[in-house]
């Protein structure tokens, strides 16, 4: 089967075969099938979809179409988590200390931020010293050692992932639920953790915005890490404002680090919370409640910041970061966000709060470009509050002085005020696992 009758049969709407997926993924890694045609058959799937048997073959071959990650040396269950992205997502630096405290091994590969959504390696990289390109072999020994380990993706893992989102993102196929689900899907299975719990996001800061589209696509790509073995959650979360109040890497650090000392924004909290007690929850440590009030004793007793700053100091990180987070180096600029109107807030357009974090040096447009750690913004009134004219929304934090003016107009735009307070959906909206669907 060559590639022009496979896109062929993709565009009449048939079914393919496992093994013209191969020829498909193959083709793409060794350069054989050119983009022109790579990208035909994506506007292909686009148009028809794809079956959950074909989605299983093409997550399965994007798995192996590079390295896979061994775990076995690891004692004990292995649990990766994932997030479809977010503002302000800071989760991971949360989550994985409290799971390595309660005697699970987080050995965790996480990307950069691009566009609006931030990345958990610059946030850790923020951290002077803190290494975040270790090798196999030392990733596995900080885990020994600490519990938990956060490193960079590898080049060598899924490389089939890597040039079919570069070319979905050139041809308006990114918001396809199979793709989606197979690029998600193949890293967690190709990272080798046996437990993977998953946060899938929709709202106006997420890249789905309907609630039900976020509970098919978590459903899928639960069924897709169960059919290969793996126990697999998922959350389905509402972003319709920025998790807790800092949004830019340091200031995310910091909030982490006042969560697990139990002083994290309210939000932010309930979600830790939540994702902890179901990665326990599939571990079978209990009930999910019973699971909750061990995330929440892991926090009370100091153990979890304990795993971070022991993970830190193993990576290369200076600890007293996690000690003292006021040592992290400050913006020559913090500016007051006034509010232009009386009233409560009734939206926040988080995409548009998340590039304007980006505008003042927080995030990347480009996957080569520099951020600034120190730059960002601290929220202080966020949907629901009663605010007055010229009180503080937020405070800009950044070494960009000509981003400033437009950084106060753009934040100020984001934000709508209404004259009756507005109803806010709950945090979380659903949980999936292999049993189905709950709604909250």
């Amino acid at each position: 089967m060559d590639m022009y009758d496979i896109i062929r049969r993709k565009r009449d709407g048939h079914e393919l075969t496992d093994d013209d997926i191969a020829v498909f993924i193959n083709g793409c890694c060794d350069g054989s099938i050119p983009d022109y045609q790579i990208s035909a058959l994506l506007m292909a799937i686009w148009f028809r979809g794809m079956t959950e048997a074909e989605t299983a073959a093409l997550t399965l071959r994007m798995e192996h179409s590079g390295e896979t990650v061994d775990l076995t040396d690891i004692d004990g269950l292995t649990v990766d988590k994932h997030s479809t992205g977010g503002v302000g997502d800071k989760t991971t630096l949360a989550v994985a200390p409290i799971l390595a405290a309660c005697g699970l091994k987080i050995p965790k590969m996480s990307g950069r931020g691009l566009g609006h959504t931030g990345g958990t390696i610059d946030k850790l990289e923020s951290i002077p010293g803190f290494d975040t390109a270790l090798g196999r072999e030392k990733m596995i020994s900080v885990v020994k050692e600490t519990g938990l380990c956060v490193v960079g993706q590898s080049s060598r893992l899924v490389p089939a992932d890597k040039k079919l989102y570069a070319l979905r993102d050139v041809t308006a196929t990114v918001d396809s639920m199979p793709l989606i689900a197979s690029s998600i899907m193949s890293k967690k299975l190709a990272a080798g953790a046996k437990l993977i719990v998953l946060d899938v996001k929709y709202g106006s800061g997420a890249f789905l915005t309907g609630a039900e589209d976020a509970v098919s696509l978590a459903s899928l790509m639960v069924r897709l890490g169960e059919a290969a073995g793996r126990r697999v959650s998922a959350l389905i979360t509402y972003m319709d404002e920025p998790l807790g109040r800092a949004v830019g890497n340091s200031l995310e650090v910091a909030e982490a680090v006042e969560t697990l000392r139990g002083k994290g924004p309210e939000d932010f909290m309930e979600l830790v919370i939540a994702l902890s007690a179901d990665a326990l929850y599939i571990a079978g440590l209990g009930g999910r409640g019973e699971c909750a009030d061990m995330a929440r004793c892991a926090i009370k007793d100091g153990t979890a910041l304990r795993r971070l700053r022991a993970m830190v100091a193993a990576q290369g990180g200076d600890p007293a970061y996690i000690d003292d987070p006021g040592l992290f180096g400050k913006a020559e600029f913090t500016v007051e966000v006034p509010s232009p109107a009386e009233g409560y807030i009734s939206e926040m357009d988080t995409a548009a709060i998340g590039r304007v974090s980006t505008a003042l040096g927080a995030g990347r447009l480009t996957a080569d470009e520099a951020v600034d750690h120190s730059a960002g913004i601290m929220i202080y009134k966020k949907k629901g509050a009663f605010v007055k004219v010229g009180e503080t929304l937020a405070v800009l934090h950044t070494n960009r002085e000509r981003a400033i003016a437009g950084a106060v107009r753009d934040y100020a735009d984001a934000i709508a005020i209404s004259q009756r307070p507005p109803e806010k959906a709950p945090l979380i909206y659903a949980s999936v696992d292999s049993g189905g669907v709950i709604r909250a």
